[in-house]
């Protein structure tokens, strides 16, 4: 699924939505990417603490592959899409 992302919030749902998917608990989570629990938790209430070192983990751990695309670039192919 593609999530277009405009604000950290957005991120921070995602985050949490993708999390759940992978069927991890926030300490599970926090473990694999060697942070804490808590810090998980406010990833996923405020983003914008996340750095971009955290937010390629977290990617990788749930399954996920971050793209960023030229806005005046049409996107490719009939892909389902979720926009904020």
């Amino acid at each position: 699924m593609l999530h277009l992302i405009a604000t950290p919030d957005q991120i921070a749902q995602v985050l949490a939505a993708s999390r759940r998917q992978a069927g991890l608990t926030q300490a599970e989570a926090a473990a694999r990417i060697g942070v804490s629990q808590s810090r998980i938790s406010a990833f996923e209430t405020d983003a914008a603490a996340l750095t971009l070192a955290q937010l390629l983990a977290l990617c990788g751990v749930y399954g996920l592959q971050l793209q960023l695309l030229d806005k005046s670039q049409t996107l490719p192919g009939p892909t389902p899409l979720i926009e904020w």
